[in-house]
């Protein structure tokens, strides 16, 4: 924000690094693994999404993957290894639902894309929208990268 690049030019230049939100950072293989602060910054550019239903989204938010019973809703042609942003049922709104070719639930339900949801994390898709229709109920399909549960986690060292 403009504040904070405010107070940062009143830093010296030697102690300074960057001014900002910390997207992630390198692993020792170079590997770039994104931070859950990175979350707010990507939610809205996200092309795949996943729903989890209310009863797993409070594993997912303890570090665990989504299973097949856990899944809501799955953003139709999502990839496998596919970058995914997680989303809660819970904060649809009770409002009749139109159906909408890019998005599908188990039901075939689909949801508006205008209306405001949480981003609770993001994954990646361990399956395809298709391989999900016929997997069994504890088949992970989207492994767990960060939630925002992380923040309560790992307050000392999230920077």
């Amino acid at each position: 924000s403009e504040k904070l690049l405010k107070l940062a030019a009143s830093v010296p230049r030697e102690s300074l690094v960057a001014p900002g939100t910390c997207f992630g950072k390198f692993t020792k293989s170079q590997k770039f693994r994104l931070s859950v602060t990175a979350l707010d910054f990507l939610a809205p550019y996200a092309k795949y999404k996943v729903w989890v239903k209310p009863g797993s989204e409070q594993s997912f938010l303890y570090g665990n993957h989504v299973l097949k019973s856990g899944l809501g809703r799955i953003t139709e042609s999502t990839a496998q290894y596919q970058g995914v942003v997680v989303y809660s049922m819970a904060d649809v709104p009770l409002v009749s639902a139109w159906a909408s070719p890019g998005l599908r639930g188990s039901a075939g339900w689909a949801t508006l894309p205008h209306l405001p949801f949480t981003p609770q994390g993001f994954g990646v898709a361990a399956k395809s929208t298709q391989e999900c229709r016929k997997v069994d109920p504890l088949a992970i399909v989207v492994f767990h990268q960060a939630d925002v549960g992380e923040y309560v986690r790992n307050e000392d060292t999230l920077t």
